[in-house]
């Protein structure tokens, strides 16, 4: 760990508290949009991990997250440095949007370019000011709009110290993830650095359940790094999933589902339906595969190649 971090021009010593906030540009209204980042250090040697949401503007239960560890003073290590990001995508935060306003995804930019799109504006932005420090990191997302992702980590399992981290994190389930071009995750692990992705619940939604696992799991994470005194048990092991796959629709119409997120389905189980809306087709699903339910789409009228229900196995 070295003694000195500097980020935004901010020299922050061994022992210090510090919030400074990245500029990346204005609003055409000329309103300076920046980035808060809380770093927080200990005096001791130790790792500097990274816990970041709101890398998609409307994925909120990460920011709650990590407001809520603020808030509980639950982010001050025993060894080593803790950077928190509350929300990377100021943008989108302010629109209810996944994108910046050029439409672009941060999480698909980086690297980044200074001189390119605003989305690359940003993901350069981060990946030079923090990014240099950091050892491990959680990035906290949510499904997708009225899609609804169970409580679960994703990473590469074919990096045992991936593994060892989602296993101290225990989520419901771990799910391997390979990498996706353009992201924070795959650009981190070129730089020798571990990046778990978090994800619970649904955009511009809280999700209570998530939440508190998040905020658990971070705590267990912190722990086994000898960054916290101590941390909640978790009540069973991650269950690791090497593979999934989304069942789509074949037919537009009315979806019905007749199963939970987390259940278990076993290969060709009845898990809904398709119906129109007037009663004259109906189309029944089986589940592709025997496997966990980590995923729903809980939009009602569904088009054709939507996808529907997710299974890890």
């Amino acid at each position: 760990m070295p003694e000195t971090i500097k980020i935004n021009g901010v020299a922050i010593d061994r022992g210090e508290k510090v919030l400074t906030k990245l500029v990346i540009s204005k609003l055409p209204s000329g309103t300076v949009i920046d980035i808060p980042v809380y770093v927080f250090r200990s005096v001791h040697d130790g790792p500097v991990v990274l816990l970041m949401a709101g890398m998609h503007g409307d994925e909120v239960n990460g920011t709650e997250i990590i407001r809520r560890m603020l808030t509980k003073k639950m982010l001050y290590p025993l060894k080593g440095t803790i950077i928190a990001v509350p929300i990377l995508n100021i943008y989108g935060f302010l629109n209810f949007s996944r994108e910046v306003p050029d439409g672009k995804d941060v999480n698909r930019s980086f690297p980044g370019n200074k001189e390119g799109s605003l989305a690359s504006r940003v993901a350069h932005k981060f990946m030079k000011e923090v990014m240099p420090y950091v050892h491990y990191g959680v990035d906290f997302h949510t499904g997708g709009s009225s899609r609804g992702n169970y409580p679960q980590i994703r990473c590469v399992l074919a990096d045992e110290r991936n593994q060892e981290m989602a296993e101290a994190f225990a989520a419901p389930f771990t799910l391997n993830a390979p990498f996706r071009q353009g992201s924070l995750r795959k650009e981190a692990a070129k730089l020798g650095k571990r990046i778990l992705v978090y994800e619970t619940g649904e955009s511009l939604r809280f999700d209570e359940r998530g939440i508190v696992m998040g905020i658990e799991g971070t705590s267990r994470l912190l722990h086994h790094l000898g960054m916290a005194a101590s941390a909640p048990m978790a009540t069973e092991a991650t269950k690791i999933c090497m593979k999934d796959i989304w069942l789509r629709a074949k037919n537009a119409g009315l979806f019905r589902c007749t199963v939970k997120e987390g259940d278990y389905v076993k290969k060709n189980q009845n898990i809904g339906s398709i119906t129109d809306p007037y009663g004259e087709m109906e189309v029944r699903l089986n589940a592709p595969a025997a496997g966990y339910v980590i995923g729903l789409n809980n939009m009602p009228v569904i088009n054709q190649g939507d996808a529907l229900v997710h299974i890890a196995f």
